[in-house]
């Protein structure tokens, strides 16, 4: 484990800035922080979470998938994509990077591979830090998600005096091996104590199990509860207030719907993705119709599929990580607790059987 006087931190991010693109958490002027690249005089920000999350650099907003040319009856397909250089994401929180692991089970563990999602991926290295303090609005702790103990290819801890970093991938060894001469000149300690790192994991833990929703019960959002959850009445009275903005869907570090579209540029066409929403009234439209025509339909699957769905399908993992980006932002106050809360305390659903 590597100690690093956290004055000197800027120095560390010189060195990886000279080889990598390096991005961290910056505050913006209205308060707000959010993922940027580093240059000289930007300082980390230390709130405890951004507005968008880290995903974004893994399964981009918008992207250029390919270009079609047609000479008169021949059509080509060109590919798009450049050769990407590794980049560094620093200051990772827990719950961020337990979502990519979520992402990585739809786009990585089955097949088809998603080849712009892996080649990102496979890019990216992530080095995460752990959470001293939470928001009123976090319940990671609800998905066993370990704020004290943040994954990513390298972890960090930080006081108000000192950051301690260790390696737990090739990745992340490789970095901090590269970097081996920076934190020398820094005034690093190679081989630090880890007693004031298991310290401070032990007032982490402490301080995560005051979250306000980590006593949520989650024992009715089961495969075997499917229909029942399905078809409760409770869908109409949370539904009814819902905008279907989509603002949930875009600050949700597991959301990974995405929509196609073609623009015609002249002699060519242009193919990109862009990020959807599952609350959006043409969201999978067909030529047919849209199979789901009502608002209530629409925000029924964005939770069954967060709680139910995903989770009967991949390891009973939920796909949400507690973040607590949509209780912020939700603009009539509807978020993922509420939900959780309004299902459990329904009696009324049918055991069984169709929706009528």
């Amino acid at each position: 484990m590597i100690k690093l006087p956290l004055d000197k931190i800027d120095d560390i991010f010189t060195a990886i800035a000279e080889s990598k693109k390096l991005y961290l958490p910056v505050d913006k002027d209205d308060g707000d922080a959010e993922y940027t690249e580093w240059t000289a005089g930007k300082k980390w920000s230390n709130a405890v979470n951004t507005v968008r999350s880290a995903k974004d650099f893994f399964f981009a907003k918008t992207e250029s998938l390919y270009d079609i040319k047609m000479h008169d009856k021949k059509i080509d397909i060109v590919d798009t994509r450049s050769e990407l250089d590794d980049f560094v994401l620093f200051g990772v929180r827990a719950c961020d990077a337990a979502s990519f692991a979520i992402i990585d089970r739809v786009y990585l563990r089955q097949d088809p591979v998603d080849t712009y999602y892996k080649n990102r991926r496979e890019h990216g290295i992530i080095i995460t830090t752990a959470c001293t303090k939470t928001m009123p609005t976090c319940f990671c702790k609800l998905f066993d998600i370990d704020a004290a103990n943040p994954g990513g290819d390298i972890s960090s801890w930080k006081d108000e005096t000192s950051i301690w970093f260790e390696p737990l991938t090739d990745k992340g060894r490789a970095l901090l091996d590269s970097l081996k001469t920076a934190f020398e000149k820094a005034g690093a300690e190679a081989d630090a104590s880890t007693e004031p790192v298991d310290d401070l994991k032990n007032k982490i833990t402490a301080v995560m199990s005051k979250q306000p929703f980590a006593d949520e019960k989650m024992e009715k959002f089961k495969g075997e509860n499917l229909l029942e959850l399905f078809n409760s009445k409770k869908w109409g009275e949370l539904s009814e207030s819902c905008l279907g903005c989509g603002t949930c869907t875009y600050v949700c570090p597991t959301c990974m719907c995405y929509n196609i579209r073609d623009f015609k540029v002249g002699d060519e066409t242009k193919r990109y993705r862009t990020w959807d929403s599952c609350m959006y009234s043409d969201f999978t439209k067909m030529a047919a119709a849209n199979p789901r025509t009502t608002q209530l339909e629409r925000f029924r699957q964005r939770f069954m599929h967060k709680l139910v769905y995903y989770p009967a399908k991949y390891e009973n993992v939920y796909a949400c990580v507690g973040c607590g980006r949509c209780l912020q932002k939700c603009p009539v106050s509807m978020n993922i607790v509420k939900v959780m809360r309004s299902l459990n305390e329904d009696t009324t659903a049918p055991k069984g059987g169709a929706e009528k």
